[in-house]
């Protein structure tokens, strides 16, 4: 048999690599003025308006969140891969869809596709709860790590199929979902809370979709479609229900 000590050892050692490789270095200058220049010419630049957005994504370090040899690219606003056929979201479609959420600090947010956690940051930072989803155990596992290592400990991370969304912690005060589906999978009405929103991309999941905003009054749902929107299709589940 292994030794105590020498097992106490390899976990010691392996969790300081898990730091190292995510912990927060002393951020290069360039990587500022390119995070000043997202915010003021892609956020400010468009329609988004809720300074408490603006802060925050003023100030994550989206950087950390792909991988090194895209790190010059992180705050272009375009969608960059991540690993397993997945992508993290473009900037502005990031703020747009927190921003039509209108937290104000005390919710407890779900959301389908945690990626690599950057979207599950921004929520941290502006409401009390995030529950985040994601089916890919690569993913969940590294970005479990990621937002740890960066402080976010309101954040619990699930590798699972998000379709059925997290019964034990409803209702939730609003879900974002960060892949599309051409239908609302019906867990996550249900577990939608009286007055919640739910913000979806919704339409082909092999083309485009449109962005949608839905709030629960009771048992009416009201409707609002965003723009128009290009995400990677929701797996498992979904895919069978489908049209």
């Amino acid at each position: 048999m292994v030794p105590t000590i020498i097992i106490s050892i390899i976990i010691v050692v392996g969790a300081y690599f898990i730091y190292e490789s995510f912990r927060p270095k002393t951020e290069e200058p360039s990587l500022i003025e390119a995070r000043e220049r997202m915010v003021e010419l892609h956020l400010k630049g468009r329609d988004i308006s809720d300074q408490r957005v603006l802060e925050v994504m003023g100030r994550i370090p989206r950087h950390m969140f792909v991988d090194k040899s895209l790190r010059d690219k992180a705050y272009e606003d375009h969608p960059l891969p991540i690993g397993e056929g997945q992508t993290i979201s473009q900037p502005y479609v990031v703020a747009l869809m927190t921003q039509s959420l209108e937290l104000e600090g005390s919710e407890r947010v779900l959301e389908l596709g945690t990626g690599s956690g950057y979207q599950a940051a921004v929520l941290a930072e502006l409401c009390e709860e995030v529950y985040t989803i994601e089916i890919k155990e690569g993913l969940a596992s590294s970005a479990e790590d990621r937002l740890k290592v960066l402080g976010y400990d309101n954040v619990h991370v699930k590798w699972a199929d998000g379709y059925f969304g997290w019964e034990e912690h409803a209702p939730f005060d609003a879900i974002i979902v960060t892949c599309a589906v051409d239908h609302v999978p019906p867990y996550l009405i249900e577990q939608l809370g009286e007055g919640g929103r739910i913000v979806i991309p919704l339409g082909s999941i092999t083309y485009y979709q449109t962005l949608t905003l839905i709030h629960k009054q009771g048992e009416e749902l009201t409707v609002n479609y965003i723009l128009s929107v290009r995400f990677v299709p929701m797996t498992g589940e979904a895919l069978k229900k489908g049209g």
